[in-house]
């Protein structure tokens, strides 16, 4: 029987580039492997990051919120239960997400630009948006997009 083949999860990466301007791409994580969490679990695919101090925060963000220019407060995984929100970044990139995307927030040490620091962010539609912020305590890094996999 051979190996099955690993899967991979899509998530879009905020970061702040080398000039200080913020960007988003999508990404992958990409180091999954096949273990039990314990030794008393079946097999699943799990990709194990960093150990570090996380906190975590639900949040529901109401129909028609904008949170105007800002940075993530610290780098933060953001994966979405239910409803819609957009992210525009400093580049002018828009990326509206929804149920089951996952985004890291690292655009912390933007720098200001024609009134625009960080990333605008809102909801998108008539739903409220649901959603898990997992905040770590890591320092940010500059222009390593991806670097999560």
């Amino acid at each position: 029987m051979s190996e099955p083949t690993p899967p991979t999860m899509a998530y879009w990466h905020v970061y702040t580039d080398a000039d200080g301007v913020s960007r988003q791409t999508k990404c992958e994580l990409t180091q999954f492997k096949f273990e039990g969490v314990d030794p008393q679990t079946a097999p699943q695919w799990n990709d194990k990051q960093e150990k570090t101090q996380a906190g975590v925060t639900f949040t529901v963000l109401p129909v028609g919120w904008v949170g105007e220019w800002h940075e993530n407060p610290r780098p933060q995984w953001i994966a979405i239960l239910s409803g819609r929100w957009f992210v525009e970044t400093m580049d002018g990139t828009r990326v509206e997400m929804g149920p089951g995307e996952l985004m890291m927030g690292e655009d912390q040490g933007t720098r200001e630009r024609d009134g625009k620091k960080g990333h605008l962010s809102g909801t998108v539609g008539d739903e409220p948006c649901a959603m898990i912020v997992t905040g770590l305590d890591v320092t940010p890094t500059v222009n390593q997009p991806g670097r999560f996999k």
